[in-house]
Order: C-alpha cells, then structure tokens, then sequence
C-alpha cells in the first residue's frame, strides 16, 4: 500500500493527541501517550506512530506519478506522526518531523499562535513543501460567536503565512475531542472528515528512491520475548528484505532482519517512506534507543563537516564564527563550534569545491538568512552519525524553555563530512578561506626618487623579514615592494620601479622641512602633508604556516 507521512506538530496542550486519535484506526509505536509518564503529566513526550487508510485521490490516479503499487491496492496509508509539543522536547519535534511529506499545524483556536507554534512552522518551512492548519477546540467557542471568531483567527493565521512558503495553505476548524473527555466518543467529533478531505487533496506521491543504499531512521527499540528485538522507524532511502543484513553503525554492529511488519502486518520488503518494525536476534534494545540502522558498510561516524547555512529570519541573537550551537540530524543532537565563510561574488556562486577560495565571515546577519553563498564549517564535540548531503539545523536549546523568542537560529546541508577523527590536520589545510588584513604606516622620508624610508606599520619586535618583497601602495598611488628593515624600530624601506610623482616628492619634501628640530624621529608627519603607506593581504585560517599572500 502507498504510504504518506504526515506530522502533527503544534504548542504543548493545542489538542494534538485527541486529534490524531479521533484520525486513526491503527495504533502503532507509542500511539496515543501510551507512556506511563506521558499519562501521568498528561502531555506528549514520545513521537507516537498511528495510521488510518483513504482510497487514492483522483489527482493522483489521474497524474503521471502512479505506481504499480497505487493501481493495484487504489488505497493510500496516511501514516500520522504525532510529535510532543513542550518546548524542552524541541529534540525529539525535529528528529520527527524530518521523516514527513507533510505537517499538521495543529493551533489552539482558543489561544492562537503560541511560542511553540511559530518554532513548529519554521520546523515545517525546512523540512517540508506542504501544510495544513487545523484550528482545534472550537467547541470551547460560544456557539453564538463561533463562526465570526473562527472567521478571526483564520484571517489572522493567513497573515501570519503570507511571508511563508505555506502561503495559502488550507485552514481546517476541528473539534477532535469535544467537552474533552478522558474517553472521547469520536462520533462527536467536529471538522474531522472535512480535515480528512483537506489532506487528501493536499497529498502526492514523494520521490522515492529504492536504488540508494538501505538506510533506516529508527525512533523505539523494544524486545519481544520469543521474537527477538523490535527497530520501528522510517525508511529514508533505498529497500530492505528479510533476511537481508543490516547495521547499527554507531555501534558497529551487524545483524540479520529476521521477520519485519508494517502496522502489524507482517512483510517480506519495504521500500523508502515505509513505516516498519524490522525484528532482529540477539540484540540487546537497551543498547540502542534511537538512530540509524543502513546496509553494512553504508555510514560512518562524522567529526566535522562543510555545510551550507541560511539564517532563520525569526532567531534574534548572534550566529557568529567561534560560537557553539546545537546541531540536530536525524534523531541525533550534539553540539558543534562554528566557522562561517562566504564565496566573494554570493549573486554569482556555483556551490562549493575545494579549488576555490572564501572569505572569513564573522557574523551571520539577518538580511543574509536566505542568501546562497554562506558556509560554514562545524566541528563536533562528539563524533555523529548522518548521512551524505544530510539537513541539519542549528539551534540555541540552553535558552530558557520558557522564553518568548525563536531558538532556531539556522538550518542547511552537509556538503562535505569528515570521518578522519584527525581531520583538522589532515585535510583542513586543503579549505581556502582567508581574511582581508589591512595595515597603514607612513613615509618618514625619501631617500632618492626610487626609495623611501616608513614607519608604524610594523612594531619593534615583528619581523620585518616575512615581509620583505610583499607589495604595498602609496596614498598617492604609486606601488612599490618592501626591500627590508631599516635600523632597530621597526622601520623599513620601500622601494619603487619607477621614479616617485613630483607631487610626492613635494609633500614629502615639505613635511620634511616644517619638522621642529625637537620632533622625536617617531613622531608621525600630521596634517594634509602626510603620505601613507598600505599594506594588504591576505591570511589563510587554516594554513598551518599563517603565510600572507597577495593577489
């Protein structure tokens, strides 16, 4: 059967539990806040899996995009992703909904957009192409004021799109758990098949690739006595048989799929988009909650990686080189130090290879967040596993839980991972970004119409030596190269090819002359008579000699 996924996400308390009860008809993975603590706090704290079955939507019969799959069952599996709505459990919302082809925005009618509501939409923006709004709880409006308040909040939730790439997305006004009854009577239910309806006309087929090797987003792992150790997860790409061999990579542990059932049913293949539970032996589940499980041979643990970045418009704070910030991929987050570059000309960039050069960046700012050309460089703290040309985001998750401002600051691509754990010596030397240095000294005097002798660009104690032949320019506009120190102070000699502008030479003669004959030899010429020596280059980050070049 063609299986879709969709994620509810919304705040904590906006209903969406009730209504992915009063959707489903198949409970699968901690459907439904069956953890013992979800009960006792009466909030989500797991991803739950649950699922229920429409016929194919003409649109897609009709389209070119049907599979042999889809003509022969003519039913489609909407597989519901429930995802916990607490702020401090932002982890375990992006870990979900980086599986789904589409998001239920799930918002208290009631209340409105709310902290974790506009942190689910951004969420949504990066991970998927597709949304619904469901306004829940419209039972709690008075029946005299319902229709114009739902009109209200409509209105302003189409507001609040128009800037988003899910402008003009449907609005649906549900009641999924009416007088909200510990129990609910799903008959009473509100708005429910019309939400139904909506997500049928928004659905499609995903591009799925089975070619690619085997991987396996597990969320639970959990034993069967009897059976073995059960992984229900996701496929993210490629297909897996029975009795095909399968690895944990993080682990490093290989194992034999042994029997494998999609919502309770048992199969002998799944494919990419599948919900699955692969049964393996002699496993112990305490050894691996959640991550990945793929083809022998097929990931590795990751130390670094060069990534593209686009900043979140939403996230007010910083994003500067150097700072530490929360890196999730998949389920996994761990925390990452950053190194931010740009490509000189961003309108004209063509992706990043390593022949070419970039520019240190040292903060990200706001009106670059959506701008093509950024990189970055994160090193990790610990080693993690992902996969190639993987999406990340960045976040801010010391932030108190409780605060009003966004916590995702950032989110773009791996393009290029390190498995080396020695990376940082043995390929970071290859990575060309430079900064700009800039540095002003001034002529003291002129020896001859080819020389003359500078000052304060250098301190005493440098060595003028690494400088000797470097390429530096009058304020005047003549170009000359550095020949070498003069004396013990850190002044030096410039030299020219060609014979100094007589309008050099007359304001340096002229400097010379209103000299005071108690003037130190350190004093610098003041006024309009001064001419200046500049000196730039540029320094390459990750050169382990910290040479300067000039272009």
């Amino acid at each position: 059967m063609f299986n879709f996924n969709v994620g509810v996400l919304g705040h904590v308390d906006s209903g969406k539990t009730s209504l992915v009860k009063a959707l489903s008809t198949t409970a699968s993975t901690a459907a439904f806040d069956k953890n013992p603590q979800s009960k006792e706090r009466g909030i989500t704290l797991d991803l739950g899996f649950s699922s229920f079955a429409v016929d194919v939507p003409e649109h897609i019969k009709l389209s070119n995009q049907t599979t042999e799959e889809i003509n022969s069952t003519n039913k489609m599996q909407i597989t519901l992703v429930d995802c916990p709505g607490h702020a401090s459990l932002i982890r375990t919302i992006i870990g979900g909904s980086q599986i789904i082809d589409m998001m239920l925005l799930v918002v208290d009618v009631v209340k409105g957009v709310q902290t974790q509501t506009a942190e689910c939409l951004v969420i949504g923006e990066i991970l998927c192409d597709r949304m619904i709004v469901v306004l829940n709880k419209v039972d709690l409006l008075p029946l005299e004021k319902r229709a114009s308040s739902i009109e209200k909040v409509t209105k302003r939730m189409l507001k609040t799109l128009e800037n988003t790439r899910f402008s003009g997305s449907p609005i649906v006004a549900v009641a999924a758990n009416p007088g909200a009854a510990e129990n609910p009577d799903l008959s009473n239910c509100v708005g429910v098949a019309d939400l139904i309806e909506a997500v049928k006309s928004r659905s499609y087929v995903p591009q799925r690739n089975i070619d690619k090797p085997f991987i396996f987003s597990a969320d639970h792992c959990f034993s069967i006595r009897g059976q073995g150790t059960v992984m229900t997860g996701t496929i993210l790409q490629g297909h897996v048989n029975v009795n095909d061999t399968v690895e944990i990579p993080h682990l490093k542990v290989t194992k034999k799929v042994k029997s494998m059932q999609m919502f309770r049913k048992p199969v002998t293949s799944a494919k990419q988009g599948d919900r699955l539970g692969i049964c393996v032996t002699q496993f112990d589940p305490s050894q691996f909650e959640r991550g990945y499980v793929c083809a022998a041979s097929t990931m590795s643990q990751v130390h670094g990686a060069i990534v593209s970045i686009h900043r979140i418009a939403y996230y007010k704070s910083v994003i500067s080189s150097k700072h530490k910030f929360h890196i999730t991929i998949g389920h996994d987050t761990v925390m990452a130090s950053l190194q931010l570059f740009a490509t000189a000309n961003r309108e004209g960039d063509v992706g990043f290879t390593w022949s070419r050069e970039f520019i240190y960046v040292e903060e990200l700012n706001a009106g670059e967040s959506s701008n093509s050309g950024f990189y970055a460089l994160l090193q990790f703290e610990k080693p993690i596993t992902c996969m190639d040309e993987a999406l990340f985001i960045g976040s801010k998750l010391d932030l108190d839980v409780n605060t009003q401002s966004c916590r995702i600051a950032f989110h773009g691509k791996l393009i290029q991972s390190f498995t080396d754990a020695d990376y940082q010596k043995t390929k970071l030397s290859d990575l060309k970004v430079y900064k700009s240095k800039e540095r002003t000294g001034v002529v003291e005097r002129i020896v001859d119409d080819y020389t003359v002798i500078g000052r304060n660009l250098f301190k005493k104690e440098t060595n003028i030596q690494s400088f000797v032949g470097m390429k530096v320019e009058l304020s005047t506009g003549e170009a000359g190269v550095i020949e070498g120190s003069f004396g013990q102070s850190g002044k030096f000699k410039v030299a020219f090819r060609g014979p100094l502008n007589e309008d050099t030479k007359s304001r340096l003669s002229a400097a010379g002359k209103k000299k005071s004959k108690s003037a130190s030899a350190d004093e610098v010429v003041s006024g309009s008579e001064s001419v200046e020596i500049l000196l730039s280059f540029k320094r390459y980050i990750y050169d382990e000699k910290k040479a300067m070049k000039q272009t």
